[in-house]
C-alpha cells in the first residue's frame, strides 16, 4: 500500500482497520508531521430483528422515508424571491409507493428516528398523515437538507436522528435570542442607511437583502465558544463586511469613517505602507458569550480582491494556530486534545464565485488530506442568486452553486434569508456536525441585494424583473420587526429605540473622527511576532550570524539519512546515504540536498520548526531530496530528521495535491501564524507558480505595503535552460523582480531590508544554506523566492565544504571570481546569475582564457546588492568591457531588472562603463523545444561571452 493510499485509508477506516504499521514509523511521520487526527464515529445501535423485519414489512414507507430525505430540499421554500423554479416532485408523493390511505397506521421503528439514541425502542405506531406532516415539517420547509449523498452510512443515520428526533417546539427560539436577533438585524441596517446619507458616492457593498448573514455568524460564534473553541478564523469577501466589522467584531465606526475620509488605517511608523480599500479592513476582537467559559477570538483576515483567494490562506493560518496550540497543550501535559478542537475555520463565499472560481475546488481538495486538514471548515455561501451582473442560470451549469461541494461528498444546507430563526438552526446543525466529524460542511444562505454589485450601481439594465420585485418588498429586518411585534416579544417603542440608539452611537462616532488616531485597534508585531521588529527601522534590523559549528552540522547530517533497524530502503538509495556520510567525514562534495538537510536540521535544533509543501517534495521532483524514506517491504515511512534528531523542532514534508494556488495560499497562511516557523512551497517546476499568480500578486508581493502584514514564505522555483522546452524551464525571474519595489537609485545597508520581497539565485549549496538559515535567523520576515538550480543538483563543480556553512559564514549575495587572482590583468567582466557560471568557467579553461576574463555572479537580484557589487568591481579597473549575460531571453530573465542598477553601481567608479548585454535575443517563450535548436542557442550565449578576446 503506497504512502498516499495509506494516507486516504486513515481518514476513514475505522480504529480496528487501520494498517498494521510500526508504531514507531507511523508516529514519526504522522505525528511529527502535525498529520492526522481521526475524527469521532457515531455509531446508532444495531438494527434489532424486529426492527429490520419491520423495515422489510414496511420497504414501501421506508422508500417514501428516504425519498423525502433525498429529494426534499427541491419543494422546500428557500428562495425569499421565489425565482427558483420548482417543479412538482414525484418522488415526494406517498401514492408512488403505494401508501394512499392517510389514516392507515405504520410501525416507524427503526425507519424514522424519533427517540433519543440508546432509548429502549419498540414499536411506535404512526398513521400515513402524521409521517407525511412530520417529515415535510423537517424536509420540505424553510431549510433544504442535502446529505444523502454522503457515502457515510454513519453520517446519513447522524443527520437523520438528529433532524427526525427533534419535535417542532425544541427547535423555537427563545424570546432573548429573538431580541438578540433583531438587534444585528436593525442595527445593520441602520448602519447601511447612516453610510447611504453621509457617504451617498461611497462603494460600500452593503448587505441589504442579505441582514441575516450577521444572526448566522452570530449563531456559529456563540456555539463554537460554548463547545470550547477558542479561535475562530475567518475568510471572506467585501459583501456585507463592514457591516460585520462594526456590528460584531468591535471595529470602531470613527475608524471606518477616518478611513472613508481619506485617513490611513494603519499606525504611522512602518515605512511606505500603502494601507487597502475600505472593504478589505479587517478585525480580530475577543467575544464572550453566554454559556462559554472563555472568550473566543475572530479573527477577519485581510483579502484582495479576488473574492475566494483568502480562503486558503485562512486555511493555513488555521492549521498553524491549531499545532502551535496542541504543542503548548502537550508541553503542559494535556492530552486527548484534537487540533480542531479549539481552532476552526469558518469561510465565507458568494454564489458565482463559490461556482466559478477554481480555488475553491483546490481548498476543497485539501480539506480531508494529512497535511492540510483543518478538522473541518464551516462554509457560509452568501447567496445573491447573481453574480456582478451575470443571473445564476448563466453562471453555473448545476442546479445550485453548492453543488460542487458535493466532490467531497460535503452536506449541504439551504435555508431561506428571509427568516433569521430558521438561518441560525441551519448554522447551529453545522457546527453539530463539523464539531462531530470533522468535515467541511456548506451553508447556502439565500438571500439578494437590494442594490446593484455596488450602490452605485444600476441592476434593472440587466435584471429588470428580479429588480421590480425587489424593490416592491420589505426589508428583512423590518419584516422580523413587524413579527416580533406581532407576537408581543417586542415592543414599537423597544425597537424604534434600538435603531434611534444606533444612529446616534454613529453620528457620535462621526464627528469623533478629527480625534481619531490610527492604531488603536492594530496588532501589528503582536502576540506571536512579539520581539520581532519592523525592517523599516533601519537602527533595528539585525544581520544574523547563519554559519553552524562542524560538529553540529556532522550531528545533523548524520542523522538526515539514519535508517531505523529492520527499515529496508531502496537498493539505489543505498549510494545516497553512503554519499552523504562520506561528506560528513571528509567535509567536502556537499550537494544541494546535503546543505538543505543540515540547514534543516540545525533550524530544528533551534527549536523552530520546518514545513516543506508541494508536490513529490518528500522524494524532490528530481529525486534528490529523500528526506523521507519508505520500507520496500511495508511502505511504512519516515522522516530521519524526526526520528534520530533530539530536539523539539519538527519537520514536516506535505506531498500536496496537483494544486498550486490553493496549496500556495495554504502555506502562506502558515507563514502569518508562525514566526518561529520556516515555510517552504517548492514549484514541481519555476515556471509551475503561474497556477498561483494570484496569491502571489496580492498577498506575498503585497500583504506588508497593504496591512503590514509579514510573512517568511519561501518559494524554490527550479530554473534553468536545460533543454527542457518552453514549460520547464524558466521560473520567471522577470515577473518576480518585477513585482518588487526595488530602488533603481544606489542604496545601501539596512535600507536594503524593506524591499517587499527577496529574490535570489544562489549557484552553491553553501549560498542555499545560509538562505535559507537567515530567512529564520533574521530579526523580520520577508518573502524569499529562490530560482533553484535543476542541473547544479549533483554537479561535482557546484559541491561545497562543511567549512563554507560553518560559523563565520553567510549569503554573500555577489561571488566574485575564485579563479581570478590578479584583477588588473581581466579585460572583460562578465556578470551573470546561475549556473551558466559553471558552463563559462569550464569553456574559460578550454579557450586558456584564465585570468583574461572574470565571472561574476550576482546571486541576490533583489535588494539589488549596489554596495556589494561596487566592492567587487572596483578591483576590475583595467577591465575593458562590462556585460551582463544571461541563458533566458533578453526580455526575460534578469535584464530589465538590472540594468540600470548595474549602470548605477559603474557610475560609482572612478572609470564609469555603460554595461552591455549579450544573450538571446527577444522571444516570446523560455525556451525553444526543439533540441538543435536550444543547443545552437546555448553554444551561442557561451561563446558570446569570449567574443572578441
Amino acid at each position: 500500500m503506497s504512502n498516499a493510499r495509506i494516507s486516504s485509508y486513515l481518514l476513514t477506516a475505522p480504529r480496528t482497520r487501520r494498517p498494521t504499521l510500526c508504531t514507531k514509523l507511523r508516529r514519526c511521520y504522522y505525528d511529527y508531521s502535525y498529520g492526522y487526527r481521526e475524527p469521532r464515529t457515531f455509531t446508532l445501535p444495531d438494527y434489532t430483528s424486529t426492527q429490520l423485519e419491520n423495515r422489510t414489512v414496511n420497504a414501501p414507507l421506508l422508500r417514501y422515508v428516504d425519498s423525502l430525505r433525498t429529494h426534499g430540499h427541491r419543494a422546500s421554500r428557500i428562495d425569499p424571491l421565489d425565482l427558483l423554479q420548482r417543479e412538482e416532485v414525484a418522488a415526494l408523493n406517498p401514492e408512488r409507493y403505494g401508501l394512499v390511505d392517510p389514516s392507515q397506521t405504520y410501525d416507524i421503528n427503526g425507519i424514522i428516528w424519533t427517540r433519543p439514541v440508546g432509548e429502549d425502542s419498540g414499536p411506535e405506531y404512526w398513521p400515513l398523515e402524521k409521517i407525511t406532516r412530520h417529515l415535510r415539517d423537517v424536509y420540505v420547509g424553510r431549510i433544504a437538507y442535502e446529505y444523502m449523498h454522503s457515502p457515510s452510512k454513519t453520517e446519513r443515520l447522524w443527520f437523520s436522528h438528529l433532524l427526525e428526533s427533534e419535535e417542532a417546539e425544541a427547535r423555537k427560539v427563545d424570546d432573548e435570542q429573538r431580541k438578540r436577533i433583531h438587534e444585528l438585524l436593525a442595527k445593520s441596517e441602520v448602519f447601511d442607511q447612516f453610510l447611504q446619507l453621509k457617504f451617498p458616492n461611497l462603494k460600500r457593498y452593503g448587505l441589504e437583502g442579505g441582514e441575516s448573514m450577521l444572526p448566522a455568524l452570530d449563531a456559529l460564534f456563540s456555539s463554537s465558544a460554548q463547545a470550547g473553541v477558542e479561535h475562530i478564523i475567518i475568510g471572506m469577501p467585501h459583501r456585507g463586511r463592514l457591516n460585520l466589522l462594526t456590528g460584531m467584531l468591535e471595529f470602531p465606526p470613527s475608524a471606518l469613517f477616518h478611513k472613508i475620509k481619506g485617513g490611513s488605517e494603519l499606525p504611522e511608523g512602518y515605512g511606505a505602507a500603502a494601507g487597502d480599500v475600505i472593504s478589505h479592513l479587517t478585525g480580530s476582537p475577543s467575544l464572550q458569550y453566554s454559556g462559554a467559559s472563555k472568550p473566543v477570538k475572530v479573527s477577519l483576515l485581510p483579502n484582495p480582491s479576488h473574492l475566494e483567494a483568502v480562503n486558503p490562506v485562512a486555511l493555513g493560518k488555521t492549521r498553524a494556530k491549531q499545532f502551535a496550540l496542541l504543542k503548548t497543550l502537550q508541553r503542559a501535559g494535556e492530552t486527548g486534545c484534537r487540533p480542531g478542537d479549539r481552532v476552526m475555520c469558518v469561510q465565507l463565499h458568494g454564489d458565482a464565485s463559490f461556482t466559478g472560481q477554481g480555488i475553491v475546488m483546490e481548498g476543497l481538495g485539501l480539506s480531508n488530506l494529512p497535511h492540510y486538514t483543518v478538522g473541518g471548515s464551516v462554509h457560509l455561501v452568501v447567496n445573491n442568486s447573481i453574480g456582478y451582473t451575470t443571473p445564476a442560470s448563466s453562471a453555473r451549469s448545476s442546479l445550485y452553486c453548492s453543488d460542487v461541494a458535493k466532490m467531497i461528498n460535503a452536506p449541504v444546507l439551504h435555508v431561506n434569508g428571509d427568516y433569521p430563526e430558521d438561518v441560525q438552526r441551519a448554522v447551529e446543525v453545522a457546527f453539530k456536525y463539523r464539531n462531530y466529524f470533522r468535515k467541511d460542511i456548506i451553508v447556502d444562505l439565500i438571500v439578494y441585494r437590494r442594490w446593484g454589485h455596488n450602490e452605485l450601481d444600476e441592476p434593472a439594465f440587466t435584471q429588470p424583473l428580479m429588480y421590480e420585485k425587489i424593490r416592491s418588498r420589505r426589508s428583512v429586518p423590518a419584516l422580523y420587526e413587524e413579527r416580533l411585534i406581532d407576537e408581543n416579544v417586542l415592543t414599537k417603542d423597544a425597537a424604534e429605540a434600538v435603531r434611534a440608539g444606533h444612529k446616534e452611537f454613529l453620528a457620535a462616532e462621526l464627528a469623533a473622527v478629527p480625534a481619531h488616531t490610527p492604531g488603536s485597534h492594530s496588532s501589528v508585531l503582536q502576540g506571536q511576532w512579539a520581539g520581532l521588529t519592523s525592517p523599516a527601522n533601519r537602527a533595528a534590523v539585525r544581520d544574523p550570524e547563519t554559519g553552524v559549528e562542524k560538529a553540529t552540522l556532522q550531528t545533523v547530517g548524520r542523522a538526515s539519512v539514519a535508517v531505523p533497524e529492520g527499515f529496508e530502503i531502496h537498493p539505489r538509495l543505498q549510494r545516497h546515504v553512503k554519499h552523504r556520510l562520506q561528506a560528513m567525514d571528509s567535509g567536502q562534495g556537499l550537494d544541494w540536498a546535503t546543505a538543505e538537510a543540515l540547514a534543516f536540521g540545525s533550524i530544528m535544533l533551534e527549536g523552530c520548526d520546518v514545513r516543506i509543501s508541494g508536490q513529490d517534495v518528500g522524494r524532490g521532483t528530481f529525486s534528490q531530496r529523500h528526506a523521507m524514506l519508505v520500507d520496500q517491504k511495508t511502505e511504512g515511512v519516515v522522516v530521519p530528521l524526526n526520528l534520530a534528531l533530539d530536539c523539539t523542532g519538527r519537520l514536516e514534508l506535505a506531498n500536496s495535491s496537483l494544486s498550486e494556488m490553493a496549496v500556495l495560499g495554504f502555506e502562506y497562511g502558515v507563514s502569518w501564524e508562525k514566526p518561529d516557523m520556516l515555510p517552504i512551497w517548492e514549484a514541481q517546476f519555476g515556471d509551475f507558480f503561474n497556477g498561483a499568480q494570484v496569491i502571489i500578486d496580492t498577498f506575498i508581493s503585497s500583504g506588508e505595503t497593504k496591512w503590514l502584514k509579514q510573512s517568511g514564505i519561501v518559494l524554490l522555483l527550479p530554473h534553468g535552460l536545460d533543454g527542457a522546452g518552453p514549460e520547464h524551464s524558466s521560473s520567471r525571474i522577470e515577473r518576480m523582480l518585477q513585482l518588487t519595489n526595488d530602488p533603481y537609485t544606489f542604496h545601501d545597508g539596512p535600507d536594503a531590508a524593506n524591499i517587499n520581497m527577496h529574490v535570489t539565485f544562489p549557484t552553491t549549496p553553501a549560498q542555499y544554506f545560509h538562505l535559507l538559515r537567515r530567512q529564520v535567523k533574521r530579526n523580520f520576515r520577508k518573502p524569499l523566492i529562490v530560482a533553484g538550480p535543476k542541473g547544479l543538483l549533483r554537479l561535482p563543480a557546484a559541491a561545497s565544504t562543511l567549512d563554507e556553512l560553518s560559523t563565520g559564514h553567510k549569503f554573500q549575495p555577489v561571488l566574485d571570481d575564485p579563479a581570478i587572482t590578479d584583477p588588473e590583468s581581466v579585460s572583460r567582466v562578465v556578470l551573470l546569475s546561475g549556473k551558466l557560471y559553471y558552463d563559462l568557467a569550464k569553456e574559460r579553461q578550454k579557450r586558456g582564457l584564465d585570468g583574461k576574463v572574470a565571472f561574476v555572479r550576482v546571486e541576490e537580484l533583489s535588494p539589488f546588492p549596489f554596495r556589494p557589487l561596487l566592492d567587487v568591481m572596483s578591483g576590475y579597473a583595467k577591465a575593458g568591457d562590462v556585460v551582463w549575460l544571461q541563458e533566458e531571453p533578453r526580455n526575460q530573465g534578469a535584464w530589465t531588472h538590472v540594468e540600470p542598477r548595474l549602470n548605477a553601481v559603474m557610475e560609482r567608479l572612478e572609470r564609469p562603463r555603460v554595461v552591455a548585454f549579450k544573450g538571446r535575443r527577444e522571444d516570446a517563450v523560455p525556451a525553444p523545444g526543439i533540441a538543435s535548436l536550444y543547443a545552437a542557442q546555448q553554444k551561442a550565449v557561451v561563446e558570446a561571452a569570449f567574443e572578441g578576446l
